[in-house]
């Protein structure tokens, strides 16, 4: 549903927070259900040619969203800021004020349609895997502080937002109707290869040909952290969440940026330090972790055995283990370049591969195991993963 589209001057001045330097630029701004897109100003395209289909250069979600005129942020005349709720700020200009200002006055009669149809509905119509309360709680301060009416009124929309988050239906009943699905990161390993039809998730073989393509040699690589702004990003984009509308229905079709169609060589991701913090925030944030909990004492416990250990996991863990183990292997063997040998490798991947369900009072003792272990499938990968190799001993 597209409400209004048309060129103006903008500058990003903050993203996540983090102050950035003025740029300003003329964008094709397009204001299409609850989300603002930026296009690249083309001399061919026109308000009417614009398609749901059409790719931006970026696009930012207007829920919880502020909107303000400013003048001492620019030197520049009629100038509004609009500020999102993950800390994006953005500076927008026109020279002509009636043009500017019919502007300013759809986003925010879009972001005050936003908070009324949000503190009035029973689930939330949303792509993401999970709802927060912390997230739940933010859009609830900027309900009440946009609402212009007295006191009661907002203590009522407050009301409805509490029994929203207090009686909102688990997760995983809205799973079971369909409402929410398993995405990416934070997606059971065995269910996300299902739905992909592969061993190994495609996430994962993008990052590791990423890394092996451009970033074995890289100092400190998978132990330097890269910007936490651009990893979180780059995994929302794989995540592939999905605009929706002022009524509640999505916009753009499920899939548009679905990390097989996720570029790794775009300059955005130019970074490597940016892939391997996503990768690592990957095998963080398994529900069960590469090596499963079912097989963690077992591991501590017989690390003699522990060929015929990683051949009983499933095909799934098996294939990924294999898959990333033998990519590790490759950064090791640039450790001179890099400074990451098997054991820095180990100490990074350890807690990170495999950990223990329920037991916390170890955490140390289990920390040394699973450095070692992590080390010693790394050193013997090639006896482990092959079938007709023997385990050196």
């Amino acid at each position: 549903m597209l409400e209004k589209a048309g060129l103006l001057n903008k500058t990003k001045i903050a993203e996540g927070g983090r102050k950035l330097k003025k740029n300003w630029s003329i964008s094709r701004v397009v204001l299409v259900g609850n989300s603002l897109a930026f296009y690249k100003e083309t001399k061919t395209q026109t308000a009417a040619s614009w398609k749901p289909g059409n790719r931006p250069e970026s696009s930012v979600d207007l829920r919880g969203s502020l909107i303000e005129w400013t003048k001492e942020m620019s030197s520049k005349k009629n100038v509004f800021r609009l500020r999102t709720v993950t800390g994006n700020e953005f500076l927008f200009q026109a020279e002509n004020e009636d043009y500017i200002s019919d502007w300013y006055k759809t986003i925010k009669n879009v972001i005050e349609t936003l908070v009324s149809w949000h503190s009035c509905v029973c689930v939330p119509v949303c792509a993401c895997s999970r709802v927060r309360e912390c997230e739940l709680d933010l859009l609830l301060v900027f309900a009440v502080r946009r609402m212009n009416s007295d006191s009661s009124e907002k203590k009522r929309v407050k009301s409805r937002l509490r029994k929203f988050i207090t009686k909102r239906p688990p997760l995983q009943s809205l799973q079971e109707k369909g409402l929410i699905k398993d995405q990416v990161f934070g997606c059971r390993l065995e269910t996300l290869c299902d739905r992909e039809k592969e061993n190994v998730p495609k996430f994962v073989q993008l990052c590791i040909d990423a890394v092996e393509k451009r970033g074995l040699e890289a100092d400190g690589i998978y132990r330097v952290s890269g910007n936490l702004a651009t990893i979180q990003k780059l995994r929302f984009l794989v995540d592939h969440e999905r605009a929706v509308t002022t009524d509640g229905r999505y916009l753009f079709p499920e899939g548009l940026c679905q990390e097989e169609k996720l570029n790794m060589d775009d300059a955005q991701w130019e970074d490597v330090h940016v892939i391997t913090g996503a990768l690592k925030m990957f095998f963080r944030e398994l529900p069960e972790p590469l090596v499963p909990y079912n097989s963690f004492e077992h591991f501590v416990s017989k690390v003699e055995s522990i060929k015929q250990l990683v051949w009983s996991l499933p095909k799934p863990n098996q294939d990924t283990m294999r898959v990333m183990f033998r990519h590790l292997k490759k950064v090791v063997e640039h450790s001179e370049a890099n400074r990451m040998t098997a054991q820095s490798i180990a100490i990074v991947f350890g807690p990170t591969l495999m950990r223990s369900e329920k037991d916390f009072s170890n955490m140390a003792v289990h920390m040394v195991y699973q450095n070692q272990i992590v080390e010693l499938i790394l050193v013997e990968c090639d006896g482990i993963f092959n079938p007709e190799n023997k385990l050196l001993r």
